[in-house]
């Protein structure tokens, strides 16, 4: 390592310990504030030039809004709509009135696993937000959960779509080192769902049992307010503007399941289709994100308000209505986007490379601490990612016995340990559960560095075992 890497991780490391310092200090700076503060501070320390890095924060933040901040605004119309007719209290209720409290996070890392299989991890949350509120409210009602319901309800759900993100194809992650590896996608995907499941057994139910007893966390009342119901109608609800009865339960399940149909018919487009073909380029426009969720906020206007004699008016209005809790939330997550990208300019990625050059380690094992180092320093798990796997790659092509696939899923597993403050998913945790930062370290932070622990026993396990055929 030369000096100037030596000063780039401490650059790096200095821009987080003050970022942490103005967010929960005296000065009590806003994060977003605190966030752009530190990106130009970051830039100017790494030597950047002093020309481009308003510039790159800039970049940054429209790139992280472009692609998380659409989605999720699109998310919180879609819950709107499913809170005001009824949907996400009715269903709730199906899983209070099935599920006994103890069996209810096992039942939300259950509902997380299915809907995260093709779902980026920003997307699933956003979706799954108003029924983990919804059931978490009607737990806080009851007055049986010692601690924070939302914590208890939320850390299963947080854990299974992270489990899925970093291990599971084709979320983009496990995707990159497939292709960087020039390995196959059947057996990682096999190793990436057995190792998912102890990941988020441990990082689910059984940490959300030992954390919620020693948590307060509460939603803020405006986002709890559009998310789920309390029981009574108010003349702002899009339930008052259709029927005073609620939507029907199947219709209304479709309607919150529609985005994970469409992406997962991208997954078996990417699987089962030719890439040139029709259906492949089809299914892959339809199972977009962006159109995935467009797509069941319109199939949602459409099904419980205009065929049911909803006012289009007042859908209008509510939608509307629907961003302005979420305005703060975007901006922040844009924050986030900004200081990750700094991070990235000041080529930080390049002296943690250079760090790991030094290491003696076992190809396994050296791929996954790679890609933690990286990630962390980096706030990008895609640079974590790309930057392991196409370290490792010439390894990969000389050493016939390395097992491939075990070799993405470890690379997969280190690039979710420790999301912290440099990493969009960690703000959007924050703020939509109105956490402060010892919280949401406590949360995501703890919950992601539990999954990747755990992938990376089960990668060592499994290579124990004849590989799987390619």
């Amino acid at each position: 390592m030369s000096e100037g890497d030596i000063q780039l991780l401490l650059t790096a490391l200095g821009g987080v310990a003050l970022l942490v310092a103005l967010i929960v200090t005296r000065i009590r700076m806003h994060p977003l504030l605190a966030l752009l503060v530190v990106s130009l501070a970051v830039g100017i320390a790494a030597g950047m030039d002093i020309a481009s890095i308003a510039g790159a924060t800039v970049a940054g933040a429209g790139h992280t809004l472009g692609v998380v901040g659409i989605v999720i605004a699109l998310g919180a119309m879609l819950g709107k709509i499913l809170a005001d007719t009824g949907v996400t209290e009715t269903i709730a209720d199906s899983i209070l009135n099935r599920s006994s409290d103890k069996m209810l996070p096992w039942a939300m890392a259950f509902a997380a696993f299915v809907v995260g299989i093709p779902m980026f991890f920003e997307v699933g949350l956003v979706v799954l937000l108003p029924l983990i509120f919804s059931v978490a409210r009607k737990l806080e009602n009851k007055g049986t959960v010692k601690g924070s319901a939302y914590i208890l309800m939320g850390v299963p759900v947080i854990a299974a779509l992270a489990s899925l993100h970093g291990m599971v194809p084709p979320h983009p992650g496990p995707l990159t080192a497939i292709a960087t590896l020039k390995t196959s996608v059947g057996p990682t995907m096999v190793y990436g769902f057995i190792s998912a499941i102890p990941a988020i057994i441990l990082a689910g139910p059984v940490y959300a049992r030992f954390v919620a007893p020693r948590m307060s966390v509460r939603p803020d009342q405006a986002l709890l307010d559009q998310f789920t119901a309390s029981g009574v109608q108010t003349s702002s609800d899009v339930e008052k503007t259709a029927t005073t009865q609620k939507a029907p339960v199947g219709v209304g399940t479709l309607a919150v399941l529609m985005p994970a149909i469409l992406m997962l018919a991208n997954t078996l487009g990417e699987t089962l289709l030719p890439k040139s073909s029709w259906g492949a380029k089809i299914t892959a426009f339809l199972g977009d994100p962006l159109v995935a969720m467009l797509a069941g906020v319109l199939f949602a206007s459409i099904t419980l308000v205009y065929l049911r004699g909803g006012s289009t008016e007042k859908l209008r209005d509510a939608l509307g209505a629907s961003l302005k809790p979420i305005a703060g939330i975007l901006l922040i997550i844009a924050g986030g986007g900004a200081f990750q990208q700094i991070l990235v300019k000041a080529k930080v990625g390049d002296a943690i490379v250079h760090l790991t050059q030094h290491f003696s380690l076992p190809p396994l094992l050296l791929g996954w601490l790679i890609a933690m180092l990286l990630s962390v320093s980096t706030g990008s798990a895609t640079v974590g990612i790309v930057g392991a796997a196409g370290l490792l790659a010439p390894l990969a092509t000389a050493d016939p016995s390395l097992n491939l696939p075990l070799l993405a899923l470890a690379i997969g597993s280190g690039s979710l340990f420790f999301n912290y403050a440099n990493h969009a998913g960690f703000w959007l945790v924050k703020e939509s559960f109105g956490m402060t930062m010892g919280e949401a370290t406590k949360t995501i932070s703890v919950i992601q560095s539990i999954v990747a622990l755990v992938g990376l026993g089960m990668v060592f396990l499994m290579n124990l075992f004849p590989a799987l055929p390619s």
